[in-house]
């Protein structure tokens, strides 16, 4: 599996585990919504490891641009609140600099 691949299913566990919590705490919801969320929560790290980087640092750093483009795309989808135009911006920016940092030619220099 590609690494945008793997970055974007982390994005995905990451967002609804955490969003699990989100709803318990601020919305009111069963703490029954936390036995999906840590699992979900798991998984996330589990698919952070499974993206081939030389150093952890480096996969997280690309992985946060990644987070942020989907994070967006769960408040257009989950939440029903479309992106507006500043977020559009931020999230092309960041995601830009996630595919430089996963993308880049590596070498002696």
């Amino acid at each position: 599996m590609s690494a945008l691949a793997t970055y974007l299913l982390a994005a995905g566990a990451e967002i609804a585990g955490c969003f699990a919590f989100w709803a318990w705490l601020r919305l009111g919801k069963s703490p029954l919504w936390l036995l999906p969320g840590v699992i979900s929560l798991v998984l996330f790290a589990w698919l952070l490891t499974r993206v081939e980087a030389d150093f952890a640092g480096r996969a997280y750093a690309a992985y946060g641009g990644i987070y942020i483009l989907s994070s967006l795309a769960w408040m257009a989808l989950v939440e029903g609140v479309r992106p507006d135009r500043w977020d559009l911006i931020g999230g092309a920016l960041c995601l830009s600099g996630a595919l430089i940092i996963l993308l880049a030619p590596r070498g002696g220099a």
